[in-house]
């Protein structure tokens, strides 16, 4: 895999704690253990975009106001959604 900053290929898959703003702009969460790109060269952690639109359309699909503050990327991914899908996103 190349970096997204820096173009080297001397990155790894690790897992880091990111913060996510709610759809709605109540509150943001703590997400642990979330998948992330780390550039051995230019230090850069970042997710995917595969990533991020993951946890995006998740947060647009569940009822978000019964959530913690922190969590795992897993349990937020488990929550049950009240839609199948982000019938907002017209990017496909």
């Amino acid at each position: 895999m190349v970096c997204q900053w820096c173009e080297s290929d001397l990155t790894s898959k690790t897992s880091n704690t990111v913060y996510w703003e709610l759809p709605d702009g109540t509150k943001v969460i703590e997400i642990h253990n979330t998948p992330t790109i780390q550039c051995l060269e230019c230090g850069m952690n970042y997710q995917t975009d595969r990533t991020v639109k993951e946890i995006e359309d998740q947060l647009y699909l569940i009822d978000t106001s019964m959530l913690e503050k922190s969590m795992t990327y897993d349990t937020l991914m488990a929550v049950p959604r009240l839609l199948k899908r982000n019938y907002f996103d017209f990017s496909k």
